[in-house]
């Protein structure tokens, strides 16, 4: 089969990225044939069809000069550029089905519309609540809100919740409206969730209530694993605010012994190096973005990691990966976290909690055996759900179903 992956970022830059390329090696281990769409980005892997590619822009921080925003906000809504590129790819590539990931902004929707055209079926997998909230992440000035569900999408604009911006909230309730307006993502022929909890938000916003398919995420398995009880917390995803970093670093403070290893990067680094030197001097390591070998090398020396999340995680491929390596893990229970880390493979926790945070790691820190009895159980469980030849299996059969629709009804 041929297979045509679409997101807006070619390189691995969080997790949506992460999974995009693992499923992609999969796929062409498994035999299909495996190619990419997305934007022009000086940090992009190399792409056969690069050249057709729309140009580079930034959304964060937006541009200075209203004109340059302007053309941003028109490309949010459609870009001329992406639909044109995607017709290209199309036409050269012809697959047997188009993949979406993140196409939000960069891309938009108008490489829906070049698909359609085309006549090529489709599935997207949602990586975030970008379809039912206009801020992508349910928060609300660092808290968790969800009244775009409830009151509509005016509620953005109205909080202000996207950097505090009157205009930038407008626009992206205006981009979210849009394209609700004009049916954009009406081609789509399923929409694979991860988490249960993402696929009932999504319900609950009356989006594509019937072509919603609970779809977890599959992770590598064929990793270094953590011999004995490992040393050490590992915190590994971005840095940014809703990631719960800073909290992550109050907790260590009260741990004096405790040691903690950060893998990522992110727009609050700087702020939370100097938080980190001021709370736990000398017991906390940034490691920056780090290749998938060397973050496994990571992972498989920790003994607990953290996931201080204060905003409705999906479903974090860093839960996966750490019981991929035999680490449990200590969690926010939030979003779709509690149907990852339970009693037999970590410790859910509040979030925005230090001192509960602190009890939770202090436990793995203490016991040992507990930390080497629930990495075992997280072992167990990555290997029988979401080992990649389960995943596979699972996304071919969605393929197989949206393709059999999709003949149908353009048969009909």
């Amino acid at each position: 089969m041929r297979i045509l992956h679409v997101n807006k970022f070619l390189y691995r830059r969080g997790g949506a990225e992460g999974y995009l390329f693992d499923l992609a090696a999969a796929q062409r281990a498994g035999g299909d044939e495996v190619e990419f769409f997305g934007m022009a980005d000086p940090d992009n892997l190399p792409m056969r069809f690069a050249e057709h590619f729309p140009p580079y822009a930034r959304f964060d921080p937006a541009p200075a000069h209203l004109t340059e925003r302007l053309g941003l906000a028109g490309r949010m809504l459609w870009s001329p550029a992406a639909a044109r590129g995607m017709a290209a790819v199309l036409a050269a590539y012809r697959p047997d089905i188009v993949h979406l990931h993140n196409i939000y902004h960069q891309l938009s929707p108008s490489v829906i519309a070049a698909t359609r055209r085309a006549r090529v079926p489709m599935v997207m997998t949602v990586h975030d609540y970008k379809l039912v909230c206009p801020t992508y992440r349910f928060l609300d000035h660092g808290h968790v809100c969800t009244a775009c569900l409830d009151g509509g999408l005016p509620q953005a604009p109205r909080r202000r919740c996207q950097d505090g911006s009157l205009a930038a909230s407008s626009m992206a309730a205006l981009e979210v409206g849009t394209h609700r307006l004009f049916g954009a993502y009406a081609a789509v022929g399923a929409f694979a969730c991860p988490s249960r909890f993402l696929r009932d938000r999504l319900a609950e916003g009356h989006v594509a209530t019937d072509r919603l398919v609970h779809l977890p995420n599959g992770s590598p398995v064929d990793v270094p694993v953590r011999i004995g009880a490992g040393e050490g917390i590992l915190y590994a995803g971005r840095l940014s605010p809703e990631k719960g970093v800073d909290v992550l670093l109050h907790a260590v403070a009260r741990l004096p012994q405790a040691r903690l290893e950060i893998a990522g990067d992110g727009p609050d680094r700087a702020a939370l190096t100097g938080l980190a030197t001021r709370v736990a001097p000398g017991r906390v390591r940034f490691h920056g973005r780090l290749e998938p070998a060397a973050l496994q090398a990571l992972t498989a020396r920790a003994r607990v990691t953290a996931l201080p999340a204060r905003w409705l995680e999906n479903q974090p491929l860093a839960v996966l990966e750490s019981y991929a390596a035999q680490v449990p893990v200590v969690a926010s229970a939030l979003g779709g976290l509690p149907e990852l880390v339970d009693a037999s493979t970590g410790t859910l926790v509040g979030p925005d909690d230090p001192a509960a945070l602190a009890a939770a790691l202090g436990r793995y820190l203490d016991d040992p055996e507990m930390a080497v009895a629930h990495g075992l159980g997280g072992r167990a469980r990555v290997l029988r759900d979401h080992a990649p030849e389960v995943h596979l299996r699972r996304v071919a059969n969605l393929y197989s179903d949206v393709r059999i629709a999709h003949a149908a009804g353009s048969a009909a």
